[in-house]
């Protein structure tokens, strides 16, 4: 009876537990940590993949799985996943476009933020420094096809990876222009920097600017052929 009873059961919870084979079902792993869509969360050290370049996520995800970045977690996920996986990992966060959530307040001196604003539009010629929007887009949103925009991005996350441009623990393809740029940036310059682009509120309708809309300064291994286009 009992036999019965299970064999009249058990088909329907298991029809009832079934899990969809979708990109979303399988990218739950990325949005424990990355937030809902990918939109970030308030910790500060996730940040948003949500509307980023597709190749600049497939990028990091080679990155984190060839030993350029260092997270435990985020090696362990990707270290056996096949290239076409990564992609469609990539493509599925760079289609999501969740809204921003508003600037947190800052503290900044005002100094510092006029310094960090001259920084991120244009540059500094006296240490070689470009300015953000010449990669990044002059509204700093990003560019097609792997260059990520820097709005919407909390200010110790900004800080602390340029920090680890700057002594090595994060790397990118060969030439490495943020490594450059980073041993570039004095702490001070660095803070500024950051702190201005995370004051920053983000247009509601902001997306990666095409491609030839820049002539990157400097060569870009992780954008091949990039410079003097």
């Amino acid at each position: 009876m009992f036999a019965a009873i299970a064999a009249a059961v058990l088909p329907a919870a298991a029809q009832q537990l079934a899990v969809p084979d979708t990109i979303a079902q399988r990218s739950l792993a990325c949005v424990a940590c990355h937030g809902k869509e990918g939109r970030a969360t308030s910790e500060g050290f996730f940040p948003r993949i949500a509307g980023k370049p597709a190749g600049y996520l497939y990028n990091q995800l080679l990155n984190f799985q060839q030993g350029r970045r260092q997270y435990p977690l985020m090696t362990y996920l990707v270290a056996h996943m096949p290239d076409d996986y990564l992609r469609e990992i990539a493509d599925y966060f760079a289609s999501q476009h969740p809204p921003y959530a508003p600037p947190r307040p800052g503290r900044m001196p005002a100094a510092a933020l006029e310094r960090g604003r001259a920084l991120a539009l244009s540059g500094d010629a006296s240490k070689k420094i470009p300015a953000c929007a010449a990669c990044h887009g002059q509204a700093l949103g990003g560019v097609l096809p792997a260059t990520p925009g820097l709005l919407g991005l909390p200010r110790d996350y900004l800080n602390a990876q340029l920090g680890a441009w700057k002594n090595g623990s994060r790397r990118a393809a060969a030439p490495d222009c943020m490594a450059q740029v980073s041993r570039q940036l004095s702490p001070e310059d660095a803070a500024a920097v950051a702190g201005w682009l995370a004051a920053q509120p983000v247009p509601a309708a902001m997306l990666p600017a095409p491609a030839t809309s820049v002539r990157l300064p400097i060569a870009c291994g992780s954008v091949p052929h990039s410079h003097g286009q």
